[in-house]
Parts: C-alpha cells; structure tokens; sequence
C-alpha cells in the first residue's frame, strides 16, 4: 500500500530550468545581462518613438499651411519628442547620480551589487 507521502513528487536531484537560467551557477550575471538586454530595447523603443513623434511634427508642420492652430500641435509634437528622449538618456546619468549619493556606487551593476549583498 503506498502512502501519499511515499510518492516521489519531483525527480531525482529537483527540478532544474532550461539553459543558462537551469544551472543557477552564474545567476547574478544572468540577471544583469537580463537587466541591460531589457534597458537597451526599452531605449531602443523609446528612440523610434522619437523619430515618429518627430516626423510627424515635420509633416505637421509642412501641412499646416499657415495656421496657427496647427503649427502649434506640430511644434508641441516634436517638443514631448525632444523632452522624452532627454528623460530617457538622461535616466541613466541620474539613477547613477543617485547611487553615488546615498552610497551604492554599483546600483546600475546589479550583478556585482547582489554579490556584495550576499551573505558567504
């Protein structure tokens, strides 16, 4: 008679994932590498965002055949272009800033940052 106890529910030596988020050998570095692909394709998004939002000032600019009313849509267009993509460079500047201040130097390193916080 099995017991429900007796039952191997997960295999022998546990469950492991797949590739290199598997091994758990070098998670710090995963993440990091995780962290940085996630930021660069967010800027990278952020940067085409730019070039429509400026683009379709442009247009709206050259369409506006002189008013006022248009003109000034197009204008603000290519302004919230220009002001997003300075937030979004300069994000990385200011949470580095901010590191520095309250006293994590690394905090855009996650990786060496957690190796620092771990307990050996």
């Amino acid at each position: 008679m099995n017991f429900l106890t007796q039952i191997q529910l997960f295999p022998d030596g546990g469950f492991s994932g797949f590739g290199p988020l598997g091994s758990g050998e070098n998670a710090p570095a995963t993440f990091n590498k995780f962290l940085s692909s996630t930021v660069g394709i967010m800027t990278i998004i952020a940067i085409i965002w730019f070039i429509f939002l400026f683009i379709g000032g442009a247009i709206g600019i050259i369409a506006s055949g002189g008013d006022k009313a248009s003109l000034e849509a197009a204008r603000k267009k290519i302004a919230t272009g220009i002001v997003g993509i300075v937030v979004v460079i300069a994000a990385v500047f200011i949470i580095d800033l901010i590191g520095n201040i309250i006293g994590i130097p690394n905090i855009l390193n996650p990786a060496e940052l957690l190796k620092q916080v771990l307990i050996k």
